[in-house]
């Protein structure tokens, strides 16, 4: 069963989604080299909390943090930490949840540290093409995996135009969302369009592919929840929380000024 929101919860899913686009906005500004992962936690948790807003991940079964900050090899979950300080040509994916008023959002960002690969580059831009193009899959009456269907295609047509071998993760997904922050269902990042539930207005998830330079094969790191490459190459994350509406797609953690 995947929840339906009423017009007014989704304006309240809007304003946890700002409070994550501004966050996500003040750690894209503040992340270069020198600066650590841990400095950014703590600019996320304050910026967060000074909205009225609590850090969706702090806590949550048992992540020590407000955002995670996952660098180079490193896909998703990364742990932050003083110790992590970025360096020129680094690749932070900082993916980052708010709840303001029982409500949840949810998004990250592949941010380029000081002069990245040209690769390095290709591969953020990658990324960001496939969720932009799971997004303009969103609508009412559409399947779960015309989603899953149009990010994978739109990762493959990258792969092809770049002329690099994309790995896409699959043990990871997007996901329902709304007074938690995962919820069903699943949303898988590959699979044949027309399966799966059929969308309705109302219905919010979150879409986030993630893809490596290289294997799609991954490894848990021992802390229980970074998640690295198995062939060392990098990887980049991009999210945003989306709702379905009469007239399509509604990006609720755009920014303001990209709604």
């Amino acid at each position: 069963m995947i929840e339906i929101k009423t017009p007014g919860e989704l304006e309240a899913m809007r304003a946890a989604g700002l409070v994550v686009a501004r966050t996500l906005r003040k750690v894209t500004e503040a992340a270069r080299p020198g600066v650590s992962t841990g400095e950014l936690d703590e600019l996320a948790e304050q910026t967060i909390r000074e909205a009225g807003a609590v850090p969706s991940f702090k806590g949550y079964h048992g992540f020590p943090a407000s955002i995670c900050a996952s660098v180079n090899e490193q896909i998703v979950h990364g742990i932050p930490s003083k110790d992590t300080v970025l360096a020129d040509g680094d690749l932070l994916s900082v993916d980052c949840g708010a709840i303001l008023d029982g409500w949840h959002g949810d998004s990250a960002v592949t941010i380029e540290i000081g002069e990245v690969s040209e690769r390095d580059r290709m591969l953020s831009a990658a990324t960001r093409a496939a969720m932009l193009a799971g997004i303009e899959a969103v609508a009412p009456n559409a399947r779960l995996t015309d989603i899953s269907h149009a990010v994978e295609s739109a990762a493959r047509r990258a792969s092809a135009k770049d002329g690099v071998e994309y790995g896409m993760v699959v043990e990871y997904g997007g996901h329902g969302i709304g007074r938690e922050m995962h919820m069903e269902p699943f949303l898988p990042n590959v699979g044949k369009p027309g399966k799966g539930p059929k969308l309705a207005v109302g219905m919010a998830l979150a879409i986030e592919p993630m893809l490596t330079g290289g294997s799609a094969e991954t490894i848990e790191l021992d802390d229980g929840w970074t998640v690295i490459t198995a062939d060392g190459s990098r990887a980049a994350h991009w999210e945003h929380t989306v709702a379905i509406t009469e007239d399509g797609p509604w990006v609720l953690t755009a920014p303001e000024d990209h709604v």
